[in-house]
């Protein structure tokens, strides 16, 4: 666990003394909050104000200024930045990660557990616990606000976790804000966290008696979910295997999108579309059975706000030749100031013994999309190789366990 000196000596003075004051950590008026340029004795004077609490109230403290030093990280302040702008909570005159997670704490200790668990997620995000699933883009809606529909989700959650109805559960469900790191766009995510009472483990503490005791320890799982309506993509993290996460997409299947077929899960790395500013050579092998590949499309924004999309296909001619026919120089491709945001690839395989050819149309969209809908899994896992093999998606996170909270 993070030690929390570091994170007393870069708090905000007034916000530092106002959550000590919370904790029963009363400070004298003359108590110097500046002592040392803010080092070690700083740290050693609020550990002496500390120490005369209760036994008990100085441990409940110290843990809680020890987790909050392990959330003060970057990753942390864009999961708050994302939590905060769904509840209108306004982080702009805040000064730092610090001021951030001791305002939480103080002011919205609900909206701090959020942003604990949203740091978490995007910590996993793409990691080996972690799946995301396409839908098509059918135009059908999703009843994410049903109760009922929330609530058999939930019913599901427990069955596939093999836990006895009689755990406790509860689901958090929540808004967030995700913002496009490159256009600024605003993207509304509808998120959930369904906590479930797990088997209990036994642990040695000391008791009442001062002697070393056995104690009962219930355990909490967490299952975290995020459904981005917009691009009617579904991630969800949990533990277990990838037949585990199925398992939970067929269920917000079932629930949510009852009227949509099944989706399909897809990768969600950072694409790398700057491979794509000159015509690429796309490198296959023989066993790969590939005839043609071509991009045939691409989205582009400017510095300025504006986007522009080009498509083009043919035998004749590539879109990158098209773009230098139509605008030489000129051309978005060449111009500074437009980033590519967007591109669809058409893979076209030669076809097997007595089948028609088939073409595998993927789209990349920054700065982590990967559409693969109405794929096979086997054709999936050939897509995803292959972006791989083109660099056009970055590798996969380290593994990271779970979230898994005591």
């Amino acid at each position: 666990m993070a030690s929390f000196n570091a994170f007393i000596r870069k708090s905000p003075d007034a916000r530092l003394a106002s959550f000590l004051n919370a904790k029963g950590v009363h400070a004298p008026d003359d108590f110097d909050w500046r002592s040392e340029g803010r080092g070690t004795a700083l740290v050693n004077d609020i550990n002496g104000l500390i120490a005369k609490l209760p036994e008990g109230s100085q441990d409940q403290v110290k843990a809680e200024l020890d987790h909050l030093a392990s959330l003060a990280t970057p990753q942390t302040m864009t999961a708050a930045e994302q939590i905060c702008s769904a509840q209108r909570i306004d982080l702009e005159a805040l000064q730092g990660i610090q001021d951030v997670l001791l305002m939480l704490a103080i002011d919205h200790p609900k909206i701090l557990e959020r942003v604990a668990v949203q740091a978490s997620l995007m910590q996993r995000t793409g990691g080996k616990q972690w799946s995301a699933f396409q839908f098509d883009d059918d135009g059908k809606p999703w009843a994410l606000g049903d109760d009922t529909a929330r609530a058999g989700f939930v019913a599901d959650a427990i069955a596939i976790l093999e836990l006895p109805e009689h755990r406790k559960r509860e689901a958090d469900w929540y808004t967030s804000i995700r913002v496009h790191p490159i256009t600024g766009e605003e993207t509304e995510i509808l998120q959930a966290t369904i906590y479930v009472e797990a088997s209990a483990e036994s642990e040695l503490t000391f008791g009442p008696s001062e002697g070393l005791e056995r104690q009962i320890v219930q355990r909490v799982l967490e299952v975290g979910i995020a459904c981005n309506a917009k691009e009617r993509i579904v991630e969800i993290c949990a533990r277990g295997g990838k037949k585990i996460r199925d398992k939970y997409a067929s269920s917000f299947s079932k629930h949510f999108a009852p009227q949509s077929a099944p989706p399909i899960e897809t990768p969600r790395r950072d694409v790398l579309l700057a491979n794509l500013r000159s015509h690429p050579s796309f490198p296959t092998e023989p066993a790969d059975r590939i005839a043609k590949v071509e991009v045939s499309s691409l989205e582009f924004y400017s510095v300025g706000g504006g986007f522009a999309r080009f498509e083009h296909r043919g035998d004749d001619e590539t879109i990158y030749q098209f773009l230098e026919r139509q605008f030489g120089g000129q051309s978005p491709i060449h111009v500074a100031g437009w980033t590519i945001t967007g591109a669809t690839l058409r893979i076209m395989q030669t076809p097997e013994d007595g089948k028609r050819p088939k073409t595998l149309t993927v789209t990349l969209r920054s700065p982590n999309t990967t559409t693969i809908p109405n794929k096979t899994e086997a054709e999936r896992q050939f897509v995803v190789a292959l972006l791989d093999r083109w660099k056009l998606i970055a590798p996969p996170p380290e593994p990271f366990d779970v979230i898994e909270a005591a």
